[in-house]
């Protein structure tokens, strides 16, 4: 399927504006990238506020980020982003034209508050006398009919609940109407009708709970202490209806025993729910593991079906939470769950088949993990516009076009499409974001406007410092006294002003900040919070609105180093905040005002790597009118995907391998270095240089931003006779004879296939995602081929989530067997004296030795980095995890981005992952590089290093040391840094024995300031 239009050639240009609907991640990070690529952006949410399900939650796996903190700059980022309008309580209600033209009809609700005159002083919800059940909490807790949903929302202004608010349903009270300062109360609002043109929309509608009252299961509804996993995400959280204090709703108690139960509405055919909603099993693993940092001594056990860890790094998060949280994990199916009426208490019933009788255990609280459905008035959203949706409401797409609809022009992205989690819905909104700018591409920055700047105002010879600690809510607050903090602070030389936030990274702070520091004539911030690797932007962006030199700033981490590490320690974690905050004040005194550097932008892109993900990149770049340079090592393109026919759905990788292949080739922005390597890289972003090895000799090329899609391969099997036997195989050579000779397949009798070969063991952790997904598809393709074959598969986690779960369900039906073993008792194959194969496993529901005699062994080998990979990450200096894969940016929000600014990744380079997947990230990962080559001139940080020619001895020390080869001897004979390449490490400044080099920003003074502040408190 491919519905991108050519507006070039239609009479009159398309518009370049983009209508997304739904404020979530995906949606967020869609409209963002829209923004900053040239487009106009209405971001619509059917809510008073952004923010969608990720807003609920608590931390984030597998790293147990503070959701709110990672959350919160990109909140702050869309609200001040001048080309994108976000139009909240609004639903669009049809859609006419074609691609490139189109209008829409949106219906706005009233909020009864005028947003311009709210100044979110909260009056309102304090006076409101009408208390009702706060949906945002799960209904847990309670809030006012005038009522702001939490309290980083975005927009931050009030509103009225129509539903529960005395004046608007009996004409009585009108108290907030009375006491509003800024008369911001409009009880005479009405309903509107607004009419937009657009270019594309982008369905981003997302996901809620499955699981309701009405539904009744385990109790919910009827037991109190019975709650959803998103209730118990808002238990947990220090916003939530318990402040962060672990309690149980029927008597306000600490929990001493909570049980997760997993597959709630979700792998349930009765309920028409037969899919998996993908993310459950790894969320209740993280909620335990809060739980038990809550409260050490509280018992968690979940209980599963399988465990589907199928990201990167969850194998190892589901290890750390048995081995070093002490999490149960036990696997049954729960019969009922009933209650005990003296304490309120639950009972889970389960049978044991080990001992053959019914087993009855007890808990304070019962953790539902409940599947997800696409949102509320998805399905009306999906009829109005005439899009086809699969019959659970999901608007599927097809793998070779992740994020188009059946609709030309309207894309999707997240959770409307599939459940999924935060990584791959932000994949999915930069792959909806690059087909919308494709298909609109001749409008680019028709419909923008420009960021005003303000203004730096005179800084007073004379430091005036402000402190400015963030609680973070209990991240930080529920080890650190603040209070003690603040008192501290204030007693600080040079300290003129410090206040305490709640949320210092909210939107709702950032202009108070502003205000602050105008009011006091602040010359320097220190702001004592979370890591400045995520929030230092935000806060310098901060100070140059209130018109501060960003580098007048400096951010200490009292989270991390403090609260995180010391969390059984409030003593010792207090005095650390305030010896580092002494040492931050200390620092910013000496700060300097720095300007970045500006350098014209080279609007061509690299991309290592020509299989499906490097084929998908460059296509997307080169359909939004850039010119792309495409390495590959062999003769041709396609990668290993030319080994696969056919997809657990039935599609097929080696037709798109050919349809992209001659897309690519006869692109005329595309250039194909066959036989290809890059040996040479240096620069900066948006300004590269490299040296390609070719056939032909070296070749030097620029590029202002590098795409690394250097592919997978697979495992080789050493394990169990491979390579010693014919009749052993692995899946994709299984595939290949079956495609070849189906008749050679019916003949086949009996087959055992063994998952997990080369994954999941203490040589390669990571689960690689596809191989269960490919056992079935094989067994179902020999039961069609001959119903009577015996299929066995041994497995240990049976992964196929999503809607694979309904072709492990055929499969079943089909007579496939299924048998788990533990990697403690692995299935053995071996050979008698006849020569026949033997497969010996351990049977572990009747704890029975069986053997079975195959005339096949199938491996399912799993997805290892390519060996290319290692060449590369030396070259462009990107870090890998242990099993060598490369480590992106951030595992949440930052998946295809490296820390190193201009370079971006996609596909088996970053882990393993499907085809329809990898093509999404490839097109999200373009969109990256799309917001710099689209840019006619950069900036790099101020923060480099400089040499003072007048000592410089020319010893060639730094020259040498430089990883980014920064420095090289000048016409004077001295050395001489160029700043575009230096990425301020600070190697040469150590290094130089004439102490001849200084690095901006971190300037010996500034640091033996911060040491000696650090060390004043102590002596």
């Amino acid at each position: 399927m491919n519905h991108r239009i050519d507006t070039k050639n239609m009479d009159d240009r398309p518009s370049g504006k983009v209508i997304v609907v739904g404020g979530g991640i995906g949606g967020i990070q869609c409209a963002m990238d829209l923004a900053d690529t040239g487009f106009f952006v209405y971001l619509l949410d059917r809510s008073p506020t952004l923010g969608g399900i990720m807003a609920a939650l608590d931390k984030t796996f597998p790293t147990n980020d503070c959701s709110t903190c990672i959350f919160s700059p990109k909140l702050v980022q869309v609200a001040a982003n001048p080309n994108i309008e976000i139009i909240t309580l609004s639903r669009l209600l049809d859609l006419k034209g074609e691609p490139g033209r189109f209008t829409a009809r949106i219906q706005k609700s009233p909020r009864y508050i005028n947003m311009e005159k709210c100044i979110a002083c909260g009056q309102c919800a304090q006076k409101c006398p009408k208390k009702v059940p706060d949906p945002f909490n799960g209904k847990l807790g309670v809030r006012k009919a005038a009522f702001l949903t939490f309290p980083q929302a975005v927009p931050l202004k009030y509103a009225l609940d129509a539903e529960h608010c005395l004046y608007l349903t009996r004409k009585r009270c009108g108290l907030c109407k009375d006491i509003c300062p800024t008369g911001a109360i409009e009880f005479d609002q009405k309903p509107e009708t607004l009419t937009l043109d657009a270019g594309a929309v982008i369905l981003s509608t997302g996901l809620e709970p499955a699981l309701t009252p009405q539904e009744g299961e385990f109790g919910y509804g009827r037991y109190r202490n019975v709650v959803t996993s998103l209730q118990y995400e808002r238990m947990l959280s220090a916003t939530g209806p318990f402040a962060g204090h672990l309690q149980r709703p029927s008597d306000n108690k600490p929990p001493k025993a909570v049980a997760w139960i997993q597959c709630v509405m979700s792998r349930d055919a009765a309920r028409n729910r037969p899919f998996c909603s993908s993310v459950c099993c790894m969320y209740a693993a993280k909620q335990a593991v809060l739980t038990r940092s809550h409260q050490p001594d509280t018992e968690t056990t979940i209980y599963f079906m399988d465990i589907r860890a199928h990201g990167k790094e969850f194998d190892n998060y589901i290890d750390r939470a048995r081995h070093q949280h002490g999490v149960t994990f036990r696997r049954s199916m729960i019969s009922q769950v009933y209650l005990n009426p003296e304490n309120e208490n639950l009972i889970i019933e389960t049978f044991d088949h080990h001992q053959n009788r019914k087993i009855e255990e007890e808990y304070d609280l019962v953790v539902l993990s409940s599947g997800f459905k696409p949102a509320h008035d998805s399905s009306d959203l999906v009829q109005r516009l005439g899009i086809v949706s699969n019959p659970f409401g999901f608007i599927t797409a097809d793998f070779d076009e992740p994020v188009s609809t059946s609709r030309p022009g309207v894309f999707v992205c997240g959770g409307m499409e599939a459940p999924k989690d935060i990584p791959e819905t932000v994949i999915q909104g930069s792959a909806a974001a690059a087909e919308a700018s494709a298909l609109i591409e001749t409008a680019r920055h028709a419909e923008t406007v420009s960021l005003k700047i303000v203004a730096e105002k005179p800084v007073e010879d004379q430091p005036r410092v402000g402190v400015f600690v963030c609680h973070c809510g209990s991240n930080i607050a529920g080890v650190i006294r603040i209070p003690e903090v603040m008192e501290q602070v204030q007693k600080m030389d040079q300290v003129t002003f410090a206040r305490d936030f709640m949320f210092t990274c909210s939107a709702e702070t950032q202009q108070p900040l502003i205000d602050l520091i105008q009011e006091h004539r602040l010359n320097r911030v220190v702001v004592a919070a979370c890591s400045p690797k995520t929030h230092e932007p935000l806060f310098r962006d901060t100070l140059q609105k209130a018109g501060l030199n960003p580098y007048l700033f400096e951010m200490v981490n009292i989270r991390n180093q403090c609260s995180w590490v010391h969390g059984s320690g409030p003593d010792k974690a207090t005095l650390k905040a305030i010896q580092l905050i002494r040492g931050g004040v200390s620092r910013a005194v000496r700060l300097e005002i720095l300007h970045d550097f500006t350098h014209p932008v080279v609007h061509e892109a690299l991309v290592i790597g020509g299989g499906i993900s490097g084929m998908a990149a460059a296509l997307t770049l080169a359909d939004q009118g850039f010119c792309v340079h495409l390495v590959e090592k062999d003769d041709r393109l396609g990668g290993f995907a030319r080994n696969l026919f056919e997809t657990l759905e039935g599609d097929s990788p080696q037709k798109l391998v050919r349809q992209m292949e001659e897309k690519v080739l006869r692109h005329p922005k595309i250039t194909v270095h066959f036989g290809s390597r890059l040996i040479a890289h240096q620069g900066h972003v948006g300004a590269f240089e490299g040296t390609l090895k070719t056939l032909e000799g070296n070749h030097g090329i620029s590029y202002g931003a590098v795409i690394v899609a250097t592919g997978g391969q697979a495992y080789e099997p050493r394990e169990h006779l491979y390579s010693s036997d014919e009749r052993i195989l692995s899946q994709v050579e299984l595939t290949r004879r079956i495609k070849q000779d189906p008749n050679w397949a019916k003949s086949l009798q009996q087959l055992v296939m063994i998952q997990c070969i080369g994954s999941r063991n203490p040589d390669f952790s990571f689960c690689s995602r596809v191989c269960c997904s490919a056992a079935v598809k094989n067994s179902i393709l020999l039961k069609e081929l001959n119903p009577d074959v015996q299929v066995i598969i041994l497995y240990r986690d049976l992964r196929t989530f999503g809607f694979k779960e309904l072709y492990y369900a055929k499969a079943r039906k089909m007579g496939v067997l299924f048998f788990r073993f533990i990697p403690e008792q692995e299935p053995r194959v071996h050979k008698d004296p006849a020569h026949k194969l033997l497969v010996d496993f351990y049977h572990q529901s009747t704890y029975k030795n069986l053997r079975v005699e195959p005339d096949l062994v199938i491996l399912s080998t799993g997805i290892r980095p390519h060996v290319e990979s290692e060449q590369v990450a030396r070259l462009l200096k990107l870090p890998r995890t242990q099993e060598g894969f490369f480590m992106e940016a951030h595992v949440k929000l930052q998946p295809v981005e490296f820390a190193s600014p201009g370079i971006y990744l996609a596909g088996l380079a970053h882990s393993p992952r499907f085809i329809s997947e990898s093509v999404a990230m490839a097109k999200g990962a373009a969109q990256q590089a799309v917001k710099i080559l689209c840019q006619e001139t950069m900036t790099t940080p101020a923060t480099v290093a400089q040499v003072n020619p007048e000592i410089c001895a020319a010893c060639l020390v730094c020259v040498r040391f430089c990883p980014f080869e920064a420095p090289f001897i000048n016409a004077d004979g001295v050395s001489e840094i160029q700043p575009a390449k230096c990425r301020g490490c600070g190697i040469c400044v150590s290094g130089c024995p004439r102490r001849a080099i200084t690095l901006k920003h971190s300037t010996e003074d500034q640091i033996n300031a911060e040491i000696d502040g650090i060390l004043k408190s102590i002596f």
